[in-house]
């Protein structure tokens, strides 16, 4: 009975890491790139700029149960950030049509 509850578990282990990346890349990084938005003049993936690396902001909401709405609010919300000189901006406001094409865009900056 043992070996198939460790598949089991191994199989929901699995499951699990396979939904966590159940975004579309291509799309998320296609309105990343966007210059509808501009994402890029403030944002990298990996490299600070006037806003923070993506993997950064995916560590600091790493287990937060409501992390995709935090940043789905932050992107649609326009509030004042503060950049790295001090400066304060409103955020640009992402007005997608399709709000699933903005929680791919949330969910892709996550797995960063």
């Amino acid at each position: 009975m043992k070996p198939l509850s460790v598949v089991s578990v191994g199989a929901f282990a699995v499951a699990m890491s396979t939904s966590s990346q159940a975004f579309d890349e291509a799309a998320a990084v296609g309105l990343f790139k966007s210059s509808k938005y501009s994402c890029t003049k403030c944002h990298a993936i990996n490299k600070d700029k006037n806003g923070p690396a993506y993997h950064k902001v995916a560590e600091t909401h790493k287990g937060e149960a409501d992390a995709e709405e935090k940043l789905i609010r932050h992107l649609t919300e326009g509030k004042v950030v503060k950049l790295p000189d001090g400066r304060e901006e409103e955020h640009q406001i992402v007005k997608e049509a399709d709000p699933e094409q903005l929680r791919n865009l949330v969910q892709w900056i996550l797995a960063q």
